[in-house]
């Protein structure tokens, strides 16, 4: 591995850690401490994601002409302040405007990290580098909420005081990306243009289980915490079932080299999955078992905790956590593979336009929905998960990369 790749994964690993220390337990604090109500916790997650439609264009037209570290560095620092922010909010707005500046930060966190490996891969060595730094990201998404809910059991329920220990652990990261300075640069046919968007249209199928995936993704990430937190669930629980979300994400990605083989076939077994979590999460509302599994798990004060048993939520994240990761390597190189290195800056802007899309969709439409019961939500993207799963599967041939062209 070389000194660009290892920097680029450094970062994704501490960027991750501080990702999965405040992330989960944001819902909660704002539910919880702020008051806020799931209509609320709804337009908190579209804020954070609305950016993440727009500014990775202006990423990735800046990409093809600079494909410089200093805007991932850029992005980390402001990342870290919008989270040192969050501790000093006292409403939902306020939440919101600190949301809205941590989603154009990270708009120049991944981009910039896609771009700087694609320039340093070639052929097939993209999928698995792409997805070794996905799996750095994770890994630290599935460390940060289990080092969260050691510090929660120490200090108590002090979401303040955690998201500033969050904010100094990616400022550090700013340093490592740094390192990542001097790589090739992809492309030099720089200019912001709406048609980089345009051309996703090639890649109709990838569109749509893009916009379905991050959906409901951006739904387990903003709602879905604060939902667990109703059901009885104590913010220690809620991070213990994240660092579990992160392992399966995990395992999921150090096979994605090995499943690339048979794009088409992983990409329809991703989506089931993902409906499948979908399913669990609306059948957990009323399973009598739900509840005995929410006891067997609750932490109390005192730091006991039961670890036996398999509850429903855990299996709904696991089998979630399965489809939100492998769908990402291999949709983009599937995108990649047909795209030009001159321009494959402005494409991965585009891919990400669409992430945004989904990300921010899935939350505006799931925190009214939740008002009018907790499962509504789940129950309507399960719906919809087995329709996309049923074009996936119909069309898993043109959800192959192209082979012997790669680029």
């Amino acid at each position: 591995m070389n000194r660009v790749l290892a920097a680029v994964n450094a970062t994704g690993l501490a960027v991750g850690v501080s990702y999965g220390l405040h992330g989960p337990a944001l819902p909660v604090f704002a539910r919880d401490v702020v008051g806020a109500t799931y209509t609320e916790l709804g337009a908190i997650g579209f804020a954070n994601f609305i950016p993440y439609m727009f500014v990775p264009l202006l990423v990735g037209a800046l990409l093809d002409r600079f494909a410089n570290a200093r805007l991932l560095a850029a992005g980390v620092a402001a990342n870290a302040a919008s989270v040192y922010l969050l501790s000093a909010a006292q409403s939902a707005p306020e939440i919101m405007a600190y949301r809205a500046m941590s989603g154009v930060a990270h708009a120049f966190f991944w981009p910039p990290c896609e771009s700087m490996i694609a320039g340093e891969s070639s052929g097939r060595d993209r999928v698995r580098n792409i997805s070794r730094f996905t799996m750095f990201f994770v890994v630290g998404f599935m460390a940060g909420p289990l080092l969260g809910a050691a510090f929660l059991e120490w200090a108590g329920p002090e979401y303040r005081a955690l998201f500033q220990v969050t904010a100094y652990a990616m400022a550090a990261a700013v340093a490592l990306a740094l390192l990542g300075s001097g790589g090739r640069a992809v492309g030099r046919a720089g200019g912001l243009s709406l048609r980089a968007v345009a051309g996703m249209r090639r890649f109709p199928e990838v569109v749509v289980l893009l916009v379905f995936c991050t959906s409901c993704f951006g739904i387990i990430l903003t709602i879905y915490p604060a939902y667990m937190s109703e059901r009885g669930m104590s913010a220690v629980d809620v991070l213990l079932l994240y660092f579990a979300f992160g392992a399966s994400r995990t395992a999921s990605l150090a096979l994605a080299g090995r499943l690339a083989a048979r794009t088409g076939a992983t990409l329809v077994a991703a989506t089931a999955s993902v409906t499948a979590g979908l399913a669990v999460s609306v059948a957990a509302d009323s399973l009598p078992a739900f509840a005995a599994a929410l006891l067997l798990l609750r932490t109390t004060s005192s730091g006991r905790s039961a670890t036996s048993g398999i509850s429903a939520t855990a299996a709904a994240l696991l089998l979630m956590g399965f489809g939100f990761s492998i769908f990402f390597p291999l949709t983009l190189e599937i995108v990649l593979s047909r795209t030009g290195r001159a321009v494959s800056g402005r494409m991965i802007g585009a891919y990400e336009t669409v992430f945004g899309l989904g990300w921010a969709a899935g939350p505006a439409a799931a925190g009214p929905a939740t008002e009018l019961g907790g499962w509504v939500p789940y129950a309507a993207f399960c719906a919809a998960g087995a329709c996309v799963t049923a074009l996936a599967a119909l069309r898993r041939g043109r959800l192959e990369p192209r082979r012997g062209h790669y680029v």
